[in-house]
């Protein structure tokens, strides 16, 4: 009987030591995460700014239309390459919170 409450206890430990690794891994992951949309809502704005001065300055109808062609063809492809990053993070974040529970999985269960 006590060596059965020894394995339990072993158990609870070691759920409690995967949970914390977890946490840990989460929090990291949504922190980088956090970062790259900061940055990239700055450099978007930025952008943003930017065109709406040149725009402003223009002098012709043709001038106008080139300026905003150029900042939609910048800013579709700043956003397809920001889902591309984000999309590989969020991958990556899933790929380490698997990590913790591959070792413990194999630990918990049955031996054939």
């Amino acid at each position: 009987m006590l060596k059965n409450f020894d394995d339990l206890q072993k158990l609870g430990k070691d759920n409690v030591d995967v949970a914390l690794k977890q946490l840990g891994v989460v929090s990291k992951g949504f922190q980088v995460i956090a970062a790259e949309v900061a940055d990239y809502s700055k450099k978007s704005f930025e952008s943003s700014s930017a065109a709406a001065e040149k725009l402003l300055g223009s002098k012709s109808f043709e001038k106008v239309i080139e300026v905003q062609s150029e900042f939609v063809k910048t800013a579709y492809e700043g956003f397809v390459a920001e889902a591309t990053k984000l999309g590989e993070l969020y991958a990556d974040l899933a790929k380490e919170t698997y990590k913790p529970f591959e070792g413990y999985i194999a630990k918990v269960s049955p031996a054939k």
